[in-house]
């Protein structure tokens, strides 16, 4: 069972059974996080700058944000790190499908899916096409400077929000050029003129079917079935998505045999594709470190 105790800007959340700044934020789900020390990290969350860490058992919560208080502003915390779910239980659950995804989940352990602002993760994962996460990073910050609200914490610290859908409707891929994203440049245009008229609605989206919503996004300009399902998964909340990239189909062809499907974890696909992922890329560079 977790405890909240709250100390001015600050959050102390204990009794967690997974919370891992360092692979929550190295995971791949996110782009605005940045290391500022062992198992700490400073990121900008809804327009405001945080800093997270560990504490006692559990997650240290830091809103740097002028007017912050951690007391009135915590329910948004703990939706975007998924405070409320037992990863503990659900760990346990995908590891007794095999040995491989026993190992996969308990190299993973700590990983919590982020619930992000769904128009950043429409934005940050169309950038993501094709890419490599230190240049996602250096573009989507680019795109905050550039073109989001400019913001000073409590103690000064310059930081920029992420733009919302008018900003970038009203601009031209001339005026991105300065990104350099290249031709995900019309993509980032064309989703942000649909979510800004209407045309997609990212919170119907939210509430809809998983596979409505994957339908609705590859409906979109440059939107293929692995940003979709990102976007679907990291986004928009629905955790049975599972995205497929090359990491993924390397994990599922030397572990899972021939018929693997996704949707033997059920409404936890996703928790168990992070598990995978994350195993896949950092498990075998530590095996041999």
């Amino acid at each position: 069972m977790t405890n909240v105790r709250y100390d001015g800007q600050r959050t102390v959340v204990s009794g967690l059974s997974d919370f891992s700044p360092t692979k929550i934020f190295t995971c791949g789900q996110c782009f605005r996080w940045r290391p500022t020390g062992e198992e700490q990290y400073r990121g900008v969350v809804a327009g405001r700058l945080l800093s997270v860490g560990l504490a006692e058992d559990g997650a240290l919560i830091e809103d740097l944000s002028d007017g912050a208080d951690s007391a009135r502003d915590f329910a948004r915390w703990e939706e975007y790190f998924d405070f409320a779910r037992d990863y503990g239980e659900i760990r346990r659950n995908i590891s007794g499908q095999s040995e491989y995804f026993r190992a996969a989940a308990e190299f993973g352990a700590g990983i919590r899916i982020l619930r992000q602002e769904p128009f950043e993760a429409l934005i940050s994962f169309i950038i993501s096409q094709c890419n490599n996460i230190p240049r996602i990073m250096s573009i989507v910050e680019n795109l905050s400077r550039l073109f989001g609200e400019r913001r000073v914490s409590a103690g000064g610290e310059e930081y920029f929000a992420f733009p919302n859908a008018d900003a970038l409707a009203r601009l031209s891929e001339v005026e991105l050029a300065p990104l350099r994203s290249g031709y995900r440049a019309k993509y980032i245009l064309s989703a942000a003129r649909a979510v800004d008229s209407g045309a997609l609605d990212l919170d119907a989206l939210c509430r809809a079917d998983s596979e409505l919503s994957l339908r609705t996004l590859m409906s979109m300009q440059g939107i293929g079935l692995k940003v979709a399902s990102c976007v679907n998964l990291f986004g928009l909340g629905h955790l049975d998505s599972f995205p497929i990239d090359t990491w993924m189909k390397k994990a599922i062809r030397e572990n899972c045999g021939d018929g693997f499907d996704p949707r033997v974890f059920g409404a936890h696909a996703g928790i168990a594709q992070q598990y995978m992922f994350f195993y896949q890329r950092e498990g075998a560079a530590a095996a041999h470190a």
